[in-house]
């Protein structure tokens, strides 16, 4: 991974320093993805009195690999330490916990635009945008710092749209030099799609639905993936290299190999090489 973006630590999810909020503020129903139904608010079964998972190592065993690639972007920890003071929902009030389960989304949400805007700032195509970007980053970074009653009372859907239409410029900039014929799947529903060998170079795929297509040695040097899912997707021995916007939960809900080539945004899973 590359030092620019392993230098954003504090959008790296810490469990250490959460009190398990994922674990209970977000629902999940029975699936593929989730052995049981959980409602909003409900602590997980097997989350354990210190906040710790119970099943951590057996969680794609036991039917709950959601879990495995889901990540907060740094927003428990945030949520937990800074915008509670280290207040433990089981310790406090009803109402306390009800807040913070009510909060945590939000500042989820915002981290993830913190993520891609710090990548954007490593784009040399997007050095143009450089002053915009780094605005709207910090304008960013003092909503997650704001009290518990503002950020529940945050317009989160209004500054994502407006972060969204500063990040497809980016997304121009980028896949103009890419040299692709930049295809623009913007929220194509492509599931299970047949796309063994496709040319993607410079694609816009974002919000494009990629369940479970076969990508098997695709070229998407250089593609948008903000935001496509990718879960079941066949990437063995596509090329990915330069391609942005692209988060490592959406890498490891897919499949892939050692031939598979990543940006330098994420890591290779282990479960590719161990052939779950």
């Amino acid at each position: 991974m590359s030092d620019q973006m392993a230098g954003r630590g504090d959008l790296r999810g810490d469990c250490a320093r959460c009190f398990g909020l994922c674990c209970v503020a977000l629902p999940f129903a029975a699936s593929a993805d989730f052995a049981i139904d959980k409602r909003a608010g409900q602590a997980c079964p097997n989350l354990r009195e210190d906040h710790r998972c119970g099943i951590h190592t057996r969680l794609r065993d036991e039917g709950f690999s959601g879990c495995t690639v889901y990540d907060c972007f740094g927003a428990g920890q945030k949520v937990s330490q800074v915008t509670f003071g280290g207040q433990d929902w089981r310790a406090g009030p009803a109402e306390r916990a009800r807040r913070m389960f009510e909060v945590f989304p939000v500042v989820r949400q915002l981290h993830e635009l913190l993520w891609y805007l710090n990548e954007a700032l490593t784009l040399p195509a997007a050095r143009p945008l450089g002053d915009e970007l780094r605005r709207v980053l910090t304008a960013t970074e003092e909503l997650t710092r704001r009290t518990p009653e503002q950020l529940a009372a945050l317009d989160v859907a209004a500054h994502r749209q407006e972060v969204g239409h500063l990040l497809l410029k980016v997304s121009e900039s980028v896949r103009a030099g890419t040299g692709g014929r930049g295809k623009d799947r913007r929220g194509a529903d492509l599931m299970g799609a047949r796309l063994r060998g496709a040319g993607l170079r410079g694609a816009h795929l974002r919000g494009a639905c990629l369940i479970a297509a076969d990508l098997t040695r695709a070229d998407l040097r250089g593609a948008d993936l903000l935001g496509a899912d990718l879960r079941d997707a066949d990437l063995t021995d596509a090329d990915l290299t330069g391609a942005f916007f692209l988060t490592q939960p959406q890498v490891d809900a897919a499949r892939g190999s050692a031939g598979t080539r990543l940006p330098a945004s994420v890591t290779r899973p282990a479960h590719w090489t161990a052939g779950v």
